[in-house]
Parts: C-alpha cells; sequence; structure tokens
C-alpha cells in the first residue's frame, strides 16, 4: 500500500524513484524481511536481490593502553590489571609514559591533549576505499545499479521516522552498517568511499568501533566537511543520492537538496522500501510491548485539558489541524506511558488532534482496554500505525490547514501533504473555471489558480506547540521529578557507600559489574521502571569517551590508580534522573586535581547564574567553560539538554550549549542539565551533571520590567571532596560546596539505612579549610579530618605563645563546628557559637567581633579582631578553671573569667568535608 510514486509531485530535482510491480505483500509476522521506516510495522514487498550470506565483522572493543592500535585480527588488548599479571613489559612501558607525562606536568611544561585523530593513522586499510571487502558495504553498493534505485551515493541517519535520538533495535540501521553503536553518526555510502560523521561525544568510541573501511568524519572540527560538502566534492556533477524520506525531517531533507544542487546532484526519494533493510537479513522483529495510562497525580493536567489547549492554539493560527511526530509529545498530551523503545518510556505513534476531535495511530496490539478506555473518554479514536500517510492526504483532500513541524515530522509525510494539496487546489481552480463557465463569480477562481501558481499548500510550517509545553512542567510533575531525585539520590548512596567498601576490600569490580549493582539498587527504589539511558561506567581512558558503553567482553576493571566516571540515570513513574559523579578510589594526581576543580569551578558558576527572562540557553553556556577556557581547555559538548518528566532523558526544544543556533528561550518551570566536563584522550574523563530547574527569583531591582530566572537543584549526591583543589576556588565557590553538602545530608540521610547514613555524614560532613596570617610564623598541617593551622598567639600579658588554631566538625550536623586553640597536646581551649554553644559547660562564649557568626555561615571572610572569654579545659581544673602551671605557661592572669584577644588576617574562608 505504500507506492506512492504515482501520487507523489516533486518539484526540482528531489525525485521519486520510479516505481516498480511487485509480488504481493507479505503477512504482519513477515515484517521481519521487510524494508522501510514504516515496515517494521507495514508489509512491505520482499527483497528482489539475492539474499547472500553475511561475513559479521567482529571488532574489539577493548582499553587501549598504547597508543598505536593492535594489528587488525589480533587478540584484543588486555585490561590495565590484567597486563600487568601477564605482560609486565608493557604494563612497565605504560607507567614509564604516565610517570613522563606527570613529570612533564609537574615541570610546568604546557598539557596537550594527543589528538585521537594520531591513533588511526597508519592503520592499514584506513583510506575509507572500501578495498579490504566489507560484506555489508558490497552488498549495499549492489543495490545501488537496480533498476528500481538507480542511485550513485546513499546517505544513513541515525534517527527513525520520528527524529528520536533512541530508538527501538529494528530501527538501528546506521549501527547495523557500520558497527558504531553511539546514538549519534550520519553514514554515507558511495560506490567507492565509506564515511561516518560523529560529534565529539563520540569521536573516540568510532575509532574503536569503525572497520578501516570507513572515513571518521569528526563534526565540528576545524576543516572537517559536512555531508553535502564532501559528497559535492568526490562524486563528479549530475549524480543521484538516495535518501530514504522517512527518515529525514523535511527541513533537512530540503537543506540536503540545496546543498547538493550546487554540483547539479539529484536528491532521490526511495520510499518504498529502505536498502540497510534490503540487506539486514536478521533484522529484529519490532516492539509491541503494551502502553500504559500516566496516573493524573503525576501529569497533573488530564488529556481533555491538554487537547483543548491545544485547540485554543490551532483556532488563534487558523488552523484545522495538527500532525505529532515526536513520540515523547504523542505521550505527554494523551497522558500514556510505552516501552517501545529502550529507556524511554514512549511508543511508536502518530496522533493527529483536530477541532472536533483527535486519531491516534498505534498497533492495536499495543492498546489494552484500560487505555482503550483512556482514549475514549477524551474523545480520542484508533487508527493503524501505517494509515498515517492515507490520512493525511485525505486532510489534504478536505482542504484542511495543517499544522507541521517540519523540523521533526519526516520527509515523507510533508511530501505527500505538499502533492495532495496541489491536487487539491487544481481540482477546485478546475470546478471554478466550469461554474464561472455557467456565470458564477471570479472571485473563488483567481484565488485558486494565484495559490496554483505560488505553489503554497495549505499548511503551517512552524514549531510544534506541544513541545514547549511539554518542556515547561507543572507543579505536579515539578513535585515528581523532586520526589524521584530524593529516592534516587538514596539508591545512589547505597551504591557509592557499597562501591567504597568493596575497592576497600581489594575486590576485582568492573566497568559492567559496577553498572549491574547500580541498577540493582536503583531497582529497590519505590517506583523505579528503568534506567533512563545505557549507563556510562567508565575507568581510566574509557571515562575520556564520552558516551562509553562497557561491554561484558571488553569493559576495564576499575581500579584504584586512576578517575572513575560513572554517568546513570532512573526513570521512575513520577519522574527521569540524571546524573553525573567522578571520583577516584586512590591518590589523585594534581593534574587531575586542578582539571576536576576547574570542572566544579564551571558547574557552581552555571548554577548560581541570574538571567533575564527570554535568554536563550546558549548564552549561559561560557559559564560552564570559562574556567577550564583559562588554561587552555575545554569539552566537545554541550552543557546542558532538556529532561522530561518521566519522559525522555534528552527533551527539547531547551538546552545550554555552545551551538548557537537554538534561541528557544529558558522559561519558569523547564528542567535542564549542568553537566561541563574535561576529557584527556586515552587516558581519563571528568564530568559533574546535576539536574536544575529553571525558577523565578526576587530581585531588588526589575530593569525595564522584566523578570528574571534562576535555577533550583534537583540532584543530591555528594562531590567527592579529595579531588577540589581548595587554593583554585573562592570563598563563594567553597561556600556553594558546603552548602550543597548541608542539602545533601539533610534531604537524604533520612531516606537511608544506618550504615549508609555514616557513609553519607563523612562525605557530606564540613572540615575547616582556610588561610590565617599572623603577626608570627604560619605553617599549615592536615591532622585527622580538620585542617589545622599553625600561628602565634597573643595574650595578656603580652608573652608569645606557639600553638595551633582550626576546626574540627560537630558530631550533629545542626550545631556548629569546633574552633579550638591547641598550645599542648590535653589543653584546649574550646568554643562553638554565642547562640549554640557545643558545649554544656559553656567554657567559652563570644563577646566582640564575627569569627563564631561567620564559622555557622560555613566561611569567614573578614579582618578584625575578635574577642572571647572562658578558661582552658583539662582533666583536672581548679574552681578557677586553670591550673597555676598553666596560666604561667600560657601567659593568663589567673581571675574567675579569662579575657583572649587575638589579631588575624583572614585571606580565604570556608570549610570542606574531607
Amino acid at each position: 500500500m505504500y507506492n506512492f510514486c504515482n501520487r507523489l509531485a516533486v518539484r526540482s530535482h528531489l525525485i521519486l524513484a520510479p516505481h516498480h510491480s511487485h509480488p504481493a505483500p507479505l503477512p504482519m509476522e513477515s515484517a521481519l524481511f521487510s524494508s522501510s521506516p514504516l515496515s517494521a510495522f507495514v508489509p512491505r514487498s520482499p527483497p528482489s536481490l539475492a539474499s547472500r550470506p553475511l561475513r559479521l565483522l567482529s571488532l574489539p572493543f577493548s582499553l587501549l593502553i598504547h597508543h598505536s592500535p593492535p594489528p587488525r585480527g589480533g587478540p584484543p588488548l588486555l585490561p590495565r590489571r590484567l597486563l600487568r599479571r601477564f605482560s609486565p613489559a608493557a604494563y612497565a612501558d605504560a607507567d614509564a609514559a604516565a610517570a613522563s607525562a606527570a613529570e612533564s606536568r609537574s615541570s610546568g611544561d604546557r598539557v596537550v591533549a594527543r589528538p585521537s585523530s594520531e591513533l588511526r593513522m597508519g592503520r592499514p586499510g584506513g583510506s575509507g576505499t572500501g578495498v579490504a571487502g566489507d560484506e555489508k558495504l558490497r552488498s549495499l553498493r549492489e543495490l545501488f545499479a537496480r533498476p528500481d534505485v538507480a542511485i550513485d551515493a546513499y546517505i544513513i541517519p541515525s534517527q527513525d521516522a520520528h527524529q528520536s535520538e533512541f530508538i527501538a533495535e529494528c530501527f538501528m540501521r546506521r549501527a547495523y552498517l557500520t558497527g558504531f553503536t553511539g546514538s549519534a553518526g550520519t553514514a554515507v555510502v558511495t560506490k567507492e568511499k565509506a564515511a561516518l560523521w560523529t560529534d565529539g561525544r563520540y569521536f573516540l568510541q568510532a575509532e574503536k568501533q569503525l572497520s578501516p573501511d570507513w572515513i571518521l568524519m569528526r563534526s565540528g572540527n576545524q576543516g572537517v566537511p559536512t555531508t553535502s560538502e564532501w559528497l559535492n566534492d568526490v562524486l563528479p556533477a549530475g549524480c543521484r543520492i538516495g535518501i530514504d524520506p522517512f527518515l529525514f525531517s523535511h527541513d533537512a531533507a530540503e537543506e540536503l537538496k540545496e546543498a547538493i544542487s550546487k554540483k547539479n546532484h539529484e536528491l532521490i526519494l526511495i520510499k518504498d522500501f529502505n536498502l540497510v533493510d534490503e540487506i539486514w537479513k536478521s533484522r529484529p522483529k519490532p516492539p509491541g510491548k503494551p502502553t500504559r495510562v500516566h496516573d493524573i497525580k503525576y501529569a497533573g493536567v488530564d488529556v481533555l485539558s491538554k487537547l483543548s489547549s491545544l485547540r485554543s492554539v490551532l483556532v488563534e493560527n487558523g488552523c484545522t489541524a495538527i500532525v505529532i511526530s515526536m513520540l515523547d509529545e504523542v505521550a505527554w498530551l494523551l497522558n500514556m506511558r510505552g516501552s517501545d523503545v529502550p529507556n524511554s518510556p514512549v511508543f511508536y505513534s502518530y496522533l493527529i488532534v483536530e477541532i472536533s476531535h483527535a486519531t491516534l495511530f498505534v498497533d492495536n496490539n499495543k492498546v489494552t482496554p484500560g487505555v482503550l478506555d483512556h482514549l475514549k473518554s477524551a474523545g480520542v479514536e484508533l487508527k493503524p500505525y501505517e494509515e498515517i500517510l492515507s490520512e493525511v492526504e485525505s486532510l489534504a483532500a478536505k482542504g484542511a490547514k495543517l499544522w507541521l513541524d517540519t523540523s521533526c515530522v519526516n520527509a515523507a509525510i510533508v511530501s505527500i501533504f505538499r502533492s495532495a494539496c496541489e491536487r487539491h487546489f487544481t481540482r477546485l481552480a478546475t470546478k471554478s473555471r466550469k461554474q464561472l463557465n455557467n456565470g458564477a463569480s471570479s472571485d473563488l477562481i483567481s484565488i485558486k489558480s494565484e495559490d496554483i501558481r505560488n505553489g503554497i499548500p495549505n499548511g503551517l510550517y512552524k514549531v510544534s506547540p506541544v513541545a514547549i509545553a511539554k518542556a515547561v512542567k507543572n507543579k505536579a510533575e515539578i513535585e515528581g521529578m523532586k520526589n524521584s531525585h530524593l529516592r534516587d539520590a538514596a539508591a545512589l548512596s547505597e551504591f557509592w557507600c557499597w562501591m567504597e567498601q568493596e575497592v576497600k576490600n581489594n575486590l576485582t569490580l568492573t566497568e559492567v559489574a559496577v553498572a549491574d549493582k547500580l541498577f540493582e539498587f536503583r531497582k529497590q527504589q519505590e517506583g523505579f521502571i528503568d534506567t533512563s539511558f545505557d549507563t556510562i561506567s567508565g575507568y581510566g581512558a574509557n571515562g575520556a569517551v564520552i558516551h562509553y558503553k562497557p561491554t561484558s567482553d571488553s569493559c576495564s576493571f576499575v581500579g584504584t590508580d586512576n578517575l572513575f566516571l560513572l554517568d546513570s540515570g532512573g526513570q521512575y513513574v513520577d519522574g527521569t534522573t540524571d546524573i553525573t559523579r567522578t571520583v577516584h578510589f586512590g591518590e589523585p594526581s594534581a593534574w587531575q586535581k586542578e582539571c576536576f576543580t576547574r570542572v566544579l569551578q564551571g558547574h557552581i558558576a552555571l548554577d548560581q547564574a541570574i538571567f533575564p527572562e527570554r535568554m536563550p540557553g546558549f548564552v549561559l553556556d561560557v559559564l560552564a567553560r570559562s574556567s577550564l577556557w583559562k588554561v587552555g581547555l575545554d569539552y566537545r559538548h554541550g552543557t546542558g539538554h532538556g529532561v522530561g518528566a518521566a519522559l525522555n532523558v534528552h527533551e527539547g526544544p531547551q538546552s545550554i550549549s555552545f551551538r548557537f543556533g537554538n534561541l528557544t528561550a529558558l522559561q519558569n518551570g523547564m528542567i535542564v542539565s549542568n553537566e561541563p566536563g574535561y576529557y584527556e584522550d586515552h587516558s581519563f574523563g571528568i564530568r559533574i551533571e546535576n539536574l536544575l530547574l529553571v525558577k523565578e527569583v526576587d530581585l531588588p531591582n526589575s530593569y525595564g520590567g522584566i523578570g528574571f530566572l534562576g535555577f533550583e537543584k534537583l540532584t543530591f549526591v555528594p562531590i567527592q571532596s579529595k579531588l577540589i583543589d581548595t587554593s583554585l576556588l573562592s570563598p563563594m565557590e567553597i561556600k556553594w560546596v558546603n552548602d550543597y553538602h548541608s542539602q545533601v545530608w539533610e534531604k537524604v540521610s533520612p531516606l537511608v539505612n544506618v550504615a549508609v547514613r555514616d557513609w553519607l555524614w563523612r562525605n557530606t560532613s564540613h572540615a575547616a579549610c582556610w588561610t590565617l596570617k599572623s603577626r608570627g610564623k604560619m605553617r599549615t598541617q592536615l591532622m585527622s579530618t580538620c585542617l589545622i593551622l599553625s600561628i602565634s598567639m597573643f595574650a595578656r600579658p603580652i608573652k608569645q605563645q606557639r600553638g595551633i588554631i582550626g576546626i574540627e566538625p560537630s558530631v550533629y550536623p545542626q550545631q556548629p563546628p569546633q574552633l579550638f586553640f591547641r598550645a599542648g597536646t590535653r589543653e584546649e581551649l574550646c568554643f562553638g557559637s554565642e547562640e549554640k554553644s557545643v558545649f554544656e559547660d559553656k567554657s567559652l562564649t563570644l563577646t566582640q567581633g564575627w569569627l563564631g557568626l561567620k564559622l555557622l555561615e560555613g566561611c569567614f571572610e573578614a579582618k578584625g579582631c575578635f574577642e572571647a572569654k572562658g578558661y582552658l579545659r583539662s582533666s583536672k581544673r581548679s574552681s578557677r578553671g586553670i591550673r597555676h602551671s598553666q596560666r604561667e605557661r600560657l601567659g593568663i592572669a589567673a581571675r574567675g573569667s579569662h579575657l583572649v584577644r587575638v589579631s588575624l588576617e583572614l585571606l580565604l574562608g570556608g570549610h570542606l568535608f574531607l
């Protein structure tokens, strides 16, 4: 039923492959062998090409120890621990290289991350000519010569027919053809070359997974051409370039058509079959799991209200219907969820909303009786998934003005609508001429003729209004996101407590085992459904692969010699989470600490940003990168993406990125991620990620009557302090860390057991960290969990006494830390604040100054004097509070209360947990 070539009229160079008759369609259960973006649901003609056996390539995906890859077909490289056991010489070489790098840094040399492209230099067969004989490429190229294809090149994107980032396995055509499994990338195959484009998140992964028959194009790097530029360069003029129009948005297809027309190339829409499906003999079956109703207590707004609001927008814009093709928009609008796509609670479907009714195009087998009743109560009728094109054509024939978001609606739908509109206008014009000949008014015919001459279809091409409505969360969605994040934080606290103990006990853990264990902890939480994406569990060099996915046959062991990056998330019935933490289970190098601290500074800067409303996210991106830029570092991905409420973990249209093309303004109620990072190729990776809620802030001024926005944190998991170089942090940044960990303790500690609570307390407790300068010699030393600073202290009568002043955390979180001066090993002068003393005898109380009060705020930043009165604590105290021998040694007059006055200059203030 997909022989649309006779009905689809395309102008200029947008040409359809000629239609040829085929045998009768296969039954639905044979969809495994069909070959269209819709063919997983709609039977198509069987492939005419004789099947041939395929030799599947098995490429090693192992941890790189040396900079040069193993010979093709050789054994996979061993993880570092196994390398130490089986190949001491290789391990020694790796240690020597690491030592050399460390020596270079310690000597002040400039640090340069080695370009990943150097790894592929000299690799045999790396020219991308296909000489090595990739069987899949050879089979695909044989199809180019078929009469019903007749093309010179074919483009294979990552998306499905709904422009989804994460897709069902049966639609992973680009991954099947190339072997590259990243979520973003475009493959282009000509008769002689094959190339893959991907962004900076996947450079290292693509290097490992692509065979030598493929050229890796690092999108965004200087001098790297776009797909159209490359095609214009490698193909002679006047070639035919084929695409599957279901896999390209209309805008993307038009942009491609215009770009390749510069060399007189033609864009060929091959609608009846997908060429990759023709050679994919073991293609998985389509998903068919049932859908479910998303409870109103989590959705916040019922379906009728959402449809009513949407119809009001349609009327305001003069439209009679809208086609919604994005899966998360359909799920959100209908308060439904599914499981067709891994990690995303969506289901394959289209939705057409008209003024009087709505139609959901979905496989009926996915609709349970409860879901059917839910849809009927909202006035939504069902039709088979494959009937979307015929319905669009029918609406055009009725003269409907259709709202189409051409940035996401596929080119097949838009093409069929435009051609149907033209036919509709032609029929009306013919009818009008007959009426004119019979003496009717000429107004109608003049209008329709003008429409035909201008080629204007009866549609509105504009961003879907559902996208913004979904992105701005209502109260119930915000509440669900907050609650799910707290439960997720409890699971992560349990996980990190477990993992630290396992590493301490020297137990062997692989990256896969770590990810699996985290899944077990999350699974114990109420309302947990699935992970929100494949867990990124990367130790050492694997952490530098931004979207690394460990596999059981190639993953590394998690050790104590390098950084470990864990990026994970959960899908809960009431919310979606996404969090990244980077830790070190041993002793980090000074360079790693500096890199981590600069990433943390960028994270803090974005978290504390206050900005005018209607501000696009790209304006804020520089805040997260500035600290890295100051030392010549950066990262190759955006800083923040939108997140759905119990929906897709990556949600548009908002983002925070260096890509300034996205002008979507951040609005109150949106949720975005805050995830700056740094990645040193083949060495380590760092990322710190929290989710943030955009909210209004109350300021004393409102310049120009414009409101201002800020962020509220949703994620509450400790940030490892041993990786922080406190000398780089300002007092404000130190205070942010302390305040954040106070919130983590207050919100998460009631949700975990005693053992995990102890771990949480240790990782959120405050310890002093400041610089003091006095009239005497100053030195610093580290004692237990407390940073102690040695100074000269002066008492009355003036007699210099050496001692140390420091701070220890209280055993109770609601009480202030304890400040002390230590003159020896036993006697201590201890006090808290004037309002909350931590000692029952209140041995010392502030009488003047600000040091104690600032201490309560977690940061002191002042100059001047403080006065405190009290007495020294001792195991044996006299009635006057101090023994005579101690009085003489400290030079304090023996009175009923003692006054100590010290002048200090506080240069840098604050405290951190250790």
